[in-house]
């Protein structure tokens, strides 16, 4: 939690026609007897947990994208022994990012789960419900 605070300077407190020849002959004479500076104390409140902000619309989130509607799978770079090594790398058309990802990586609202040699598997969070989708390889036709 963060607190400002605006502090009223002693112009603001003046009185209109109340002779501000004679009080400005007292404060320089008696300097201890100047009026108070009046403050004024705001509580402001910003989210500073993990996550997205549970205020903030997810409209406006860049959290909702990339949907996995988005995304094309360009290519897999598949280690049959270290799967952990493995990459995929994806492509938004929307807006034509390059994604590289590895297992456990985080785009939005995706996790990458599982990289096999011709498919990626996520994990879709939303709205406190888990489900896995799949995104694969486009079928190569060969050519005689």
């Amino acid at each position: 939690m963060r607190a400002a605070s605006v502090a009223l300077g002693p112009a603001a407190l003046a009185v209109p026609g109340g002779g501000g020849a004679a009080q400005q002959r007292d404060s320089t004479a008696r300097p201890d007897s100047a009026p108070p500076v009046a403050s004024l104390v705001r509580e402001v409140f910003a989210y500073e947990g993990g996550g997205r902000d549970p205020f903030m619309s997810l409209l406006r989130s860049g959290d909702v994208r990339p949907l996995l509607s988005d995304l094309k799978l360009t290519t897999i770079v598949y280690d049959g022994r270290f799967a952990a090594r493995s990459v995929a790398i994806l492509r938004d058309i929307t807006n034509r990012r390059i994604y590289r990802v590895k297992t456990g990586d985080i785009i939005g609202r995706l996790k990458v789960t599982q990289i096999r040699p011709r498919e990626v598997v996520f994990t879709v969070q939303e709205f406190g419900f888990e489900r896995q989708e799949t995104l694969s390889l486009a079928k190569q036709e060969e050519t005689p």
